[in-house]
């Protein structure tokens, strides 16, 4: 089933002089130089700046609640319904703003796996967002693109504002999603991300009536076959942990796990850009070049020499880029059944090990806790200090099901092959925010090769008090006082304290889950 605008609408967006489709990478990047909509950094990737908004803006997200949606979408905080006839209204708006500029469109596709492709367009009114998109989804070939007929609409009209009083949003931005007519409908924004992620709520709520396990996470393999998936929301390390030069990159953000196996969504990688350097991630600095775009990322303005430093407009700055930047990606970016899986947590309190070894009673307690701790800047109206986040199945944000429809699938793929689940903090250590440091790469690194290469599985393990989590008495090339959290606080009493506060914030989010006891008793320990 296609994406139902009218044809007559279809028309005025996509023909004529000012439809520009499918243009080349030099087209669209000299394009928005001579806009003025961005410039190029020494390296040769195209730098634009978002304006206000830098990051996701969650609570003006919306989803058409309809006879298709209302009994099937998961509605709260994150899925907030909206009306039909509303959407309608704010689309005809929408139509006759973007008919009266240059419109950029793509054709492109989200599914590495055929079987499972969604066909998709992208009318964009900016130019350096039709390269963002064109470098982060699938590119079809030309005899592809011939039959190229898109399942689901993206609008992004980061120029038009709306009225709330008139348009029934809560602000000038909007992100609004229509599962009926398959249209996501983007305004008041220049923040590119959410073109991104509104395709990944749309195969989140598509794929798992094909029997796919969508999932918020990169996937890597290694020599010999072996997958593995990179679970964690933004700032927990997915995309640095699985651009590892030992191992082929998958794909850094969303998959798929199918009967058959793993399958990247997208042709890109979207990777945070703060404090990058070559020598802490070489794949990642050196995929930022020519056809690679910047967001808010400050140049010399002298030499145009980006520094990765400079946070003046937000933390969040981002690199986008397609996926044959990473060398010896694979592609197309499909994998067999992955052997591990790691839940990547920020832990701001230091409270968490830098890897344990989980049940699969506790693999299923902390795939739906989903914890972290939320850094400034990946959404609007963050503060400059992290939050302590439960975030469910590291997703929620994109979940328009309910999450016991995700955790049953995690909890069946997992008997089905008979996967590790890790759980690993990139957080810090030592102390809390503030006052500890956050875990060395160089650590993080030899943790995750020493649990995929099956050396850490080999080693020694104790249960540790305040989670009941088995750790590892020795890693290669890690320090043995690291590995047990408290060992690594000075003062173990404050240890104790930050434990305990931590432990009741896991038990008090976790009374919304309806979940066998088994399940319940693999949380914390400390009350």
């Amino acid at each position: 089933m296609g994406a139902t605008i009218a044809m007559q609408d279809r028309r005025r967006l996509t023909e004529g002089l000012h439809a520009h489709r499918n243009l080349s990478t030099p087209q669209l990047v000299e394009t928005a130089i001579a806009r003025g909509e961005g410039r190029l950094a020494s390296s040769g990737a195209l730098v634009a700046m978002t304006g206000a908004r830098t990051g996701r803006s969650p609570r003006d997200k919306f989803t058409v609640e309809d006879d298709q949606t209302r009994s099937r979408v998961h509605w709260g905080k994150v899925n907030q319904p909206f009306p039909p006839e509303k959407f309608h209204g704010l689309l005809e708006r929408v139509l006759r703003h973007m008919a009266e500029r240059d419109l950029y469109i793509m054709d492109l596709a989200a599914g590495a796996d055929a079987t499972y492709r969604l066909d998709i367009q992208v009318i964009c009114e900016y130019a350096w967002h039709a390269l963002f998109v064109k470098q982060l989804f699938i590119r079809p070939d030309p005899p592809e693109l011939a039959t190229h007929a898109p399942e689901f609409i993206v609008i992004a009209a980061p120029e038009f504002e709306a009225i709330p009083e008139r348009d029934g949003v809560r602000s000038s931005t909007f992100i609004l999603t229509d599962f009926t007519k398959r249209i996501v409908l983007i305004g008041g924004t220049k923040y590119a991300g959410e073109m991104k992620k509104s395709i990944f709520g749309v195969m989140n709520y598509l794929l798992p009536e094909r029997n796919v396990f969508p999932m918020h996470c990169s996937a890597n393999v290694g020599a010999d076959g072996d997958s593995a998936l990179f679970f964690g929301l933004s700032g927990t390390g997915k995309t640095t942990l699985s651009a590892d030069p030992d191992r082929r990159l998958i794909g850094d953000d969303e998959h798929g796990w199918s009967p058959d196996g793993v399958f990247n969504f997208e042709g890109g990688c979207y990777a945070k850009c703060i404090d990058l350097t070559l020598d802490k991630e070489p794949q990642i600095y050196n995929a930022i070049r020519f056809g690679s775009v910047l967001e808010n990322v400050v140049l010399d303005p002298r030499t145009g020499e980006p520094d990765y430093s400079d946070i003046r407009y937000t933390e969040n700055t981002r690199a986008a880029y397609p996926i044959e930047f990473i060398a010896n990606a694979v592609i197309p970016g499909i994998g067999g059944h992955p052997r591990n899986l790691l839940f990547l947590a920020a832990d701001a309190f230091g409270v968490l090990p830098p890897i344990a070894k989980l049940t699969p009673d506790q693999a299923m307690y902390h795939f739906l806790s989903g914890y972290t701790a939320k850094l400034a800047g990946t959404e609007a109206g963050l503060g400059s200090e992290p939050v302590p986040e439960f975030s469910t199945c590291f997703g929620s944000p994109f979940l328009p099901l309910a999450p016991a429809v995700y955790a049953e699938m995690l909890g069946r793929r997992l008997r089905e092959h008979n996967a590790q689940c890790w759980l690993v903090n990139t957080g810090w250590s030592g102390g809390a925010f503030g006052t500890g440091k956050r875990m060395s790469l160089p650590h993080t690194r030899a943790i995750v090769h020493a649990a995929l290469d099956g050396r850490l599985a080999q080693a020694e393990f104790s249960t540790e008090d305040a989670f009941g989590l088995s750790i590892p008495t020795t890693c290669p090339e890690v320090p043995a006082e690291l590995l047990n959290p408290r060992n690594a606080w000075a003062d173990k009493s404050a240890y104790d304290a930050q434990a305990r506060l931590l432990a009741s914030k896991f038990v008090e989010n976790f009374r919304k889950f309806d979940v066998p006891e088994s399940v319940r008793d693999a949380g914390p320990c400390t009350l």
